[in-house]
């Protein structure tokens, strides 16, 4: 069976907190592994600060900030995600895996969507003792509500995850990781210009934070590509009728000789699916789509091409980079870290089901 890089680097986070100082020639014997990996491996674990290097020989880092004898495998990192059961799924994986490697603990608080005050839910992290805080506010797109002002007086570390405050905003020295949509929505845009279509049309959601970045990219896609850029179909009750979105998509095809369509997100395509069929438009055959998300896109019929935000990388990476900022504080620079989509090629806009 393959060992993949995370069970790797558990496992010689786990020797080195066994024996303390090692030497990476005889971590590499103890673990059964090949220097060369092992090195690898320990050059990512101390650049995300769960390792300190040494001529050789890899030890646990022990912070300046830290109480006598607390190291990175005793840290507790709360983390408040909107949802659970679909996208914050992989990204509640990814920082679970990378917590584990580390040693820390993880701890998880749910906001709904619908809230507009998330201070309960921090405050009930804090008192079960996390050091740290991985955080998505419920910010409504394109805005930063007055009443997150307090993320700034929290007197723990936040890394903000899937979100990014704009540079004016007072949140805009927090660490942040997240997807970078925007180029998402361009790559879906070139496959399909690729596929020479001269117009997309984009059917998307209007109420989450990932929609406001779609919307964004779709602008400024179509701007890059010379695409004809059309006005958004409106998907505004997800999970409800949407025998309006179906009409308008409609429209543009029979008026504007539109073929090719990205719908935000999975539940929305999957749905759209069979209600174009009924209105004599199969996919890819009439209309070629993709969606953004990617995660059910390939249970659909046909398996929908996708556009597949790095959900548990982000995880991993927030995590990773608040273990970091921990470990260093001030001295380590403010983080704005986005990561690129991958757009996972299916039939339903006419590539081969991969």
């Amino acid at each position: 069976m393959t060992i993949t890089a995370e069970q790797r680097r558990a496992r010689i986070l786990d020797v080195v907190r066994e024996l303390g100082t090692v030497r990476v020639v005889e971590l590499a014997e103890r673990i059964g592994l090949a220097a060369v990996t092992v090195r690898r491996d320990v050059a990512a674990l101390a650049d995300a600060g769960l390792l300190h290097r040494s001529h050789g020989a890899v030890s646990l880092p022990v912070t300046a900030t830290a109480a006598p004898g607390l190291t990175q495998q005793h840290r507790v990192v709360g983390m408040l995600v909107p949802t659970v059961g679909s996208y914050f799924d992989e990204i509640i994986d990814g920082a679970r895996s990378a917590a584990h490697a580390a040693g820390a603990r993880l701890v998880l608080g749910i906001s709904a969507y619908e809230s507009s005050d998330d201070r309960a839910q921090v405050q009930q992290l804090l008192d079960s003792g996390a050091d740290g805080l991985l955080l998505t506010p419920n910010w409504k797109p394109g805005s930063h509500p007055e009443n997150s002002m307090w993320i700034g007086d929290l007197r723990v570390p936040v890394v903000l995850v899937e979100r990014r405050a704009a540079p004016d905003s007072p949140f805009a020295e927090l660490d942040s990781v997240g997807s970078d949509h925007r180029h998402g929505v361009l790559m879906a845009l070139r496959q399909l210009s690729s596929l020479g279509h001269g117009s997309v049309l984009l059917a998307a959601r209007e109420d989450s934070w990932t929609a406001h970045q779609v919307r964004a990219g779709y602008e400024e896609a179509t701007r890059l590509l010379g695409l004809e850029p059309r006005p958004v179909v409106d998907i505004r009750r997800p999970g409800g009728d949407m025998q309006d979105v179906v009409a308008r998509i409609a429209e543009a095809v029979d008026d504007d000789g539109v073929r090719a369509l990205l719908v935000h997100n999975d539940q929305s395509a999957i749905q759209l699916v069979p209600l174009l069929r009924a209105r004599g438009l199969r996919v890819p055959d009439d209309l070629a789509l993709i969606s953004y998300d990617d995660v059910f896109a390939a249970l659909a019929a046909p398996p929908l091409t996708a556009v597949a935000p790095p959900k548990r990388a982000v995880g991993a990476a927030a995590l990773e980079l608040l273990l970091s900022r921990l470990g260093s504080g001030h001295d380590l620079p403010v983080h704005h870290v986005e990561l690129m989509p991958e757009l996972k090629i299916r039939t339903s806009c006419g590539g081969a089901d991969q």
